[in-house]
Order: C-alpha cells, then sequence, then structure tokens
C-alpha cells in the first residue's frame, strides 16, 4: 500500500513539474510576443516615415510645378511685351525677335523633357510599388491559408489532450479516495504493529538476560577447566589444520583447468607464430631456395627453431600445478608449490622474447631496406617494431607478478598478505594491456599482409605463410582477451582471504609449516576415516567351537580336492596350449596354401608365354607341391622338440621356431594394432569435434547474453527518449499555440498597413494624374504658341 502511495504521489509530482513547465513556456512565448509587437511598432514607425517623405516629395513637386506655372505666365507676359515692342520696331529690327522666339522654345522644350522624365520615373515607381504589393499580399494569403489548417488541426489536437487530461484527472481523483482508504487501513496496522514490537522487544530483553547469564557461566567454566590456550604462539597456529572447504578446492580446482586450457591455447598460437616467422625469413625478403640469406636472418632463424624448447614447457608446468590441486588439499599461495617452476618456465620464455627481439626489429629494418618496399609498407614495419617492443615488455611485466605470486611458497618474509589484492589487480590489468598490444599487432600485421598482396613479385608460399602468421596472431589476441576476461572475473576469487592464512594470531606462513599442516591434515583424514569404519560382528563361542571341529574334520579332504583341482587346472592349460596351437598350425598352413596357389598360378602363366611344348596339368604340381609341404612339417616338428609362446594382442600362443611362420604372425599382430590404433583415432578426432562444438556454442551463448544485455540498455534509452519527445510535444503544441496567435494579430496590423499604404498610393496616383493632365496642358499651349 505504501509503495502504491508513493507512486501516485510522484505520478502528481510529474504533473506538477509539467504544469511548471508549460508555465515557463508560456511565459516565454509572451515574452517573445512582446519582443515581435516592439518590432512591429518600429516596423510601423519607418512605413510612416516612408510614407511622410512621399507626402513631402509630392509637396515639393507641387510647389515646382507651381514656380513653373508662373514662370510660363511670366514668359507669356515678356511674350506678349516683346510682340507689342516689335511691332513698333518691326522695320528696324526684324531679325532679334526671331532670335529671342528660338530661345523661348528651346527653353520650353527642356523643361518639357525634364517634365517627361520626372514624370516616366514616377510611373515606374507607382509600377514597382503595385507589384511588390501584390507580391506581398499574395505571400500573406498563403501563409494565411496554411496558418487557418494548422490552427485547425492543433486545435483539434488540444481538444483530444484536454479530454484526456479531464480523464486522467478523474482517474486520479478515483485514485486518491482509493488512496485515502487504504491509508486509513495501513495507519490501523502501524498501531498493531507498535504493540507487536514493544512485545518483541521486551522478549528480546528477557532473552539477552538469560544468554548474558548462560555466557558469564562458560566463561568461568573454560577459564577454570581449559588452562591450555594452542592459540597464543602464531608459529603453532600455522601447524594447526583449518576447516576444510570443499567448493572453495572443487572451485579452485575448476578455475585452474579453464586456466590450463587457455595456457594449451597460448602455447599452440605461440608455436604457430615463430615457427611460421621462422618460415617467412627463409622466404623473404630474400628466398634461402635461390639464394643465401642474411647472417642476421640466419641467427635469427636458428633462434626460432629452439622456440619448442622454451613454449612448450610452459603447458608441462601448468599441468603439474593442475595435477597438485585436489579436492583434498588446502589451495592457497602458500601451499601451491608447483607454482614456483611455473614461473622459473616462464622466466626462461620472457628470456627467449629478449633474445630474439634485437634480431626482429633488424629484419624488419631489413625488410624495409629492400627495393619493392614501399612508403606505406615501411611504415606498417615500424609500428610493427614498437609492437613487437610492447609485447616483450608486456610479457616481462606478466613475469615480474606471477614471481611476486610464488614468493609466499618460498619466501613469505619478502611478500605481506595484505600486498596479495594489489598483486592481483596488477596482474590483471597487464593481462588486459598485453590482450591490447596482440590487437594492435593483429590489426597492424593485416594491414601489411594486404600491402604485401599488391606487390608484383610475391609468390603463392609467401602468401600461404603470411596467411598462417596472421591467423595465429588471430589466435593470441583471442587468448589473450579470453585469459584476461577470465581473470578479471574471478578476481573476487582470487584475492578473496583464505580460510588457512586468515586466521587469528598467524602472522608469516612458513612453507615447512605449510608442508607439516597438509601432513598433519592427511593423518587426520585417515584418522577419521578409520574411525568411520564398522567393526566386525563378533561370532559366538559354541558357534566357534563348532566350526572348529568341522574345519578339523575337513582338512584332508579338502587337501585332495585341491590337489585334484590343481591338477585338472594343469591339464587344461596343456590342452588349451595344444588347441592354440594347432590352430595356429592351421592358419599358418591356410594362408601357405594361398600363397603356393599364386605362385603356381603365376608360374603356369609364364610357361605358357616361354614354352610352346605341353605344359603340366595344375593338380599335378599342386599334388606334388603339398607333398613336399607335408614332408617339410615333419621335418621340422621331428627337429623342433620344445614349442615356443609368443605374445600378442589376441593373447598366448603356442608356435614352432619356423622362420618363415614369424612374418604372418607379426603381420597379424600388426594388423590388430593398426586396427585399434585407427579406432582410438576415430575417437579422439570425434571428442575433439565435440570439444569444439561445446566450445563454440559457449561463445555462441556468451555473445547472446552480451546482445541481451545490449538490447535492454537500448530499450532504457529508447525509453527515455519517448520521454523526452513527449514532453517536447507538449511544450511545441503550447509554443505554436501562442505563436498562431501571435500571427493572427500581425497579420491583422499588416492588413490595416496594407490598407493605409493602399489609400496613400491611391492619393499618389490622383497626384501624379493631375501632374500628368497639367504637364499635357502645358505642352499643348506651348505648341499653339
Amino acid at each position: 500500500m505504501a509503495a502504491d502511495l508513493q507512486a501516485k504521489y510522484q505520478k502528481l509530482a510529474q504533473e506538477y513539474s509539467k504544469l511548471r513547465a508549460q508555465n515557463q513556456v508560456l511565459k516565454k512565448a509572451v515574452v517573445d510576443e512582446q519582443g515581435q509587437g516592439t518590432s512591429l511598432k518600429e516596423e510601423l514607425k519607418m512605413k510612416d516615415q516612408c510614407v511622410r517623405k512621399l507626402q513631402q516629395e509630392m509637396d515639393s513637386l507641387t510647389f515646382r510645378n507651381q514656380q513653373l506655372a508662373k514662370r510660363v505666365e511670366l514668359l507669356q507676359e515678356e511674350l506678349v511685351t516683346t510682340e507689342a515692342k516689335g511691332k513698333k520696331n518691326k522695320q528696324k529690327n526684324a531679325d532679334p525677335p526671331s532670335q529671342m522666339n528660338q530661345q523661348l522654345q528651346s527653353v520650353f522644350d527642356e523643361d518639357l523633357q525634364n517634365k517627361i522624365e520626372e514624370n516616366e520615373r514616377l510611373h515606374k515607381q507607382v509600377q514597382e510599388a503595385q507589384e511588390k504589393h501584390r507580391q506581398i499580399e499574395t505571400e500573406l494569403r498563403e501563409r494565411l491559408v496554411v496558418l487557418e489548417r494548422d490552427t485547425m488541426q492543433h486545435h483539434a489536437v488540444v481538444d483530444g489532450l484536454k479530454q484526456k487530461y479531464m480523464d486522467t484527472i478523474e482517474k486520479l481523483q478515483n485514485d486518491k479516495a482509493n488512496l485515502e482508504v487504504k491509508s486509513h487501513s495501513l495507519e490501523r496496522e502501524a498501531k498493531e504493529c507498535r504493540l507487536r514490537t514493544e512485545e518483541c522487544q521486551q522478549q528480546l530483553k528477557n532473552i539477552h538476560a538469560d544468554l548474558s547469564s548462560r555466557l558469564d557461566q562458560s566463561t568461568s567454566i573454560i577459564q577454570e577447566k581449559i588452562p591450555f590456550n594452542d592459540r597464543r604462539f602464531a608459529e603453532y597456529n600455522t601447524l594447526d589444520v583449518p576447516v576444510h572447504d570443499r567448493r572453495h578446492q572443487l572451485k579452485a580446482r575448476d578455475l585452474n583447468g579453464q586456466a590450463l586450457a587457455f595456457v594449451r591455447d597460448l602455447v599452440g598460437a605461440l608455436l604457430n607464430l615463430h615457427t611460421y616467422t621462422e618460415q617467412r625469413i627463409q622466404i623473404y625478403p630474400i628466398d634461402s631456395a635461390t639464394d643465401t640469406i642474411s647472417p642476421l636472418n640466419q641467427k635469427f632463424s636458428e633462434y626460432l627453431h629452439e622456440n619448442a624448447a622454451y613454449v612448450r614447457p610452459l603447458e608441462e608446468g601448468m599441468l603439474h600445478l593442475f595435477e597438485s590441486i585436489t579436492e583434498e588439499t588446502v589451495t592457497t599461495l602458500e601451499t601451491t608449490v608447483k607454482l614456483k617452476p611455473f614461473s622459473v618456465v616462464f622466466t626462461s620464455y620472457v628470456c627467449f622474447l629478449k633474445k630474439i627481439l634485437p634480431y626482429q626489429l633488424k629484419s624488419l629494418e631489413e625488410e624495409c631496406e629492400c627495393s619493392l618496399c614501399t612508403a606505406n609498407l615501411q611504415a606498417r614495419n615500424i609500428e610493427l617494431q614498437s609492437d613487437m617492443q610492447k609485447m616483450t615488455a608486456a610479457f616481462e611485466k606478466l613475469q615480474v607478478y606471477i614471481s611476486l605470486l610464488t614468493l609466499p611458497s618460498t619466501k613469505p618474509e619478502m611478500l605481506l598478505q595484505t600486498n596479495y589484492n594489489v598483486v592481483f589487480t596488477q596482474l590483471a590489468a597487464c593481462l588486459h594491456s598485453l590482450h591490447d598490444v596482440m590487437k594492435d599487432i593483429s590489426k597492424h600485421y593485416s594491414q601489411k599482409v594486404s600491402l604485401e598482396q599488391e606487390l608484383p613479385t610475391i609468390t603463392q608460399k609467401l602468401k600461404n605463410t603470411n596467411d598462417c602468421i596472421l591467423s595465429s596472431v588471430v589466435a593470441l589476441s583471442n587468448v589473450t582477451g579470453k585469459i584476461g576476461t577470465f581473470f578479471s572475473n574471478n578476481l573476487d576469487f582470487f584475492t578473496a582471504p583464505s580460510v588457512y592464512g586468515s586466521r587469528v594470531g598467524m602472522g608469516i606462513i612458513d612453507p615447512l609449516a605449510a608442508e607439516c599442516m597438509l601432513e598433519n591434515k592427511k593423518k587426520a583424514a585417515a584418522y577419521i576415516k578409520s574411525l568411520k569404519k564398522s567393526c566386525p560382528g563378533s561370532v559366538p563361542y559354541e558357534e566357534a567351537l563348532a566350526n572348529r571341529r568341522t574345519i578339523l574334520s575337513s582338512t584332508e579332504s579338502r587337501e585332495g580336492l585341491s590337489q585334484q583341482v590343481q591338477q585338472s587346472q594343469e591339464k587344461i592349460a596343456k590342452l588349451e596350449q595344444e588347441k592354440e596351437h594347432w590352430m595356429l598350425e592351421a592358419q599358418l598352413a591356410k594362408i601357405k596354401l594361398e600363397k603356393e596357389n599364386q605362385r603356381l598360378i603365376e608360374l603356369e602363366s609364364q610357361f605358357k608365354t616361354t614354352f610352346t611344348g605341353p605344359v603340366p596339368s595344375i593338380g599335378s604340381i599342386q599334388e606334388n607341391d603339398a607333398i613336399a609341404k607335408i614332408e617339410e612339417l615333419q621335418l621340422v616338428e621331428r627337429d623342433s622338440s620344445e614349442p615356443v609362446r609368443s605374445t600378442s594382442l589376441v593373447g598366448m600362443l603356442t608356435t614352432s621356431t619356423i622362420n618363415n611362420e614369424i612374418p604372418d604372425a607379426e603381420s597379424r599382430e600388426q594388423l590388430i594394432k593398426s586396427h585399434y590404433m585407427m579406432r582410438v583415432a576415430e575417437l579422439t578426432s570425434q571428442l575433439q569435434i565435440a570439444d569444439s562444438k561445446s566450445v563454440h556454442f559457449y561463445a555462441e551463448c556468451r555473445a547472446l547474453v552480451k546482445r541481451l544485455a545490449l538490447a535492454e540498455k537500448s530499450r532504457e534509452t529508447f525509453s527515455e527518449e519517448i520521454k523526452v519527445a513527449n514532453q517536447n510535444v507538449v511544450r511545441l503544441q503550447d509554443e505554436l499555440t501562442t505563436t498562431k496567435r501571435s500571427y493572427e494579430d500581425q497579420l491583422s496590423m499588416m492588413s490595416d498597413h496594407l490598407c493605409s499604404m493602399n489609400e496613400t498610393l491611391s492619393k499618389q496616383r490622383e497626384e501624379i494624374d493631375s501632374l500628368r493632365m497639367g504637364s499635357k496642358g502645358n505642352a499643348k499651349k506651348n505648341r499653339g504658341r
């Protein structure tokens, strides 16, 4: 009930937060609308200024027209006066009036031309203003239609949301009422729980008083009756046998078995890498079959040829360590004595890597100096040089931590128990760094192989060798990754305190003390096992006397029967030997008969080819050969007085010492051996196939688990994104309503502004028409004059 109340309150809090967010959005929209209103006011002021400028221009034009009209009147008056004077002085001066008329005409023409140009310019401006007005009007109408459509859609969405919110409000009110009822019931239950807790506290006080009195009584008994305390000296504590943790031992053996499998894979990958690297040196950059390779590569090849002597002992050392961990032992760092030989073997392999590292770097430099080596290939070789140095350094670091883990079983004072966790964590980090280095090597070597594939002089043998090296490097990368993940996943088990090493009062554990503890454990186990054996039941005295009489009476008959049984067994053994002898003789006779028949057939065919005369029949030849063989067998049986026994997989066979029969028995034994070896090979191949399938299925299961975890994470992220998107939709709806209102206000203001602009344009048109009419009248008057 409390959980439901909390969930409902959380929902109400979410609704409140949504409303607060909507309020903030509305405030922001109001501020934006105010800003837009101020911008529209400024725009209106600019339009008013433009209108005022146009009016001023119109006023200036009217004033200019008035000036021109006055000037025309003055010119007309001057013309009239000049005409009057001309009538008087017509005879005297005939030429000057004509010149004056020409000057006046030129002035009128210039004024008329200026007026025409000014009218054309004004007419163009009016047309451009009309076109702009039409474009703005069409755009605004289109925007108005789109906005009306959007408003209709948003109104529908808003109505739906209102209905939904009303339904949710009603539902929440009902839930609130239900929760109030539940809260009252929970309050009643809380009161009952308080009463129960008070009763339990009273019982707890009584029990505590009883246990304290018992504790005092037991401590007094221990102090009075048990004077010896074996926890006082730490040297003696190391000899105590700890409690046997069977689950810990099984887990330790299982983990060691997994580590053994990983080490086997690692050993195979390292053997392949060193072997195929030696093969590549013999082929590239100089093929040893056609020319002699450099002394550096020869020495490098000799060292690589010795890799099995350093790599294979790793598997043997891990196998010895696995065999030393059993269910009966106590597995801790102090008792794992077989870890030291593995550390020694690993140190020898690291020394081997240090020895071949300079040769490997020089060999890569020699490849770079080759004429066919491109710039990209040289870059890859340089990267491989750095990767090889990193790999050797990683193995060296790993060897240091493994040697540190061997100190508790050899020199415990050199490594404290508090530092075990640090060593294990650093070892896990070192394994991960080795995996990263192997990934870089596989990446760079694959790039190098792809570049060498493009060389024109590459051979098929070099291609195959490169593929083998690349596969071994990829296998090394996979194995190191598996080892790193295996060690990291089981790091808690490795760093967990052991039952033997974490006992109270124990300091540094001596290896001899640990060995004595294991011997004491074996003795204790044997003693407990002997105690568990049930004692044999005793025989009553009268029954024992009766049995003694029967035994004494039947001793003579038993001895006779035993003699008869021995004689019969000897006879049976002799008969079995004879039976086997004659069966073997029959088999050998059959085999010889078949061989003789084949030989006779071959002789007959030879006779047919060589002689043309009559050929003796096969039957007579076979009869003569059979008689000769029987005579030979009788002579041999007479000569061989003692038979010889030959042992084979079938059993004991008694044969005669005939030189021609020995190969037949050996051939039969060889056939049986080959049959069983083939069967064993088939079974081992089936077992390997089953192991590989199980490993494949295990890898697939782990991949599926990882994919499932990733899918769960993506689902959570998508749900969060959906929540954010819903919030954005609500926010956009609110913004849309506010923008719709602002657009409506803007449209109304723009329509008013357009009406005012139309009025001003109509006034300007009228003024321009009046100017045109005035200019046309003036032009006509000037023409008439």
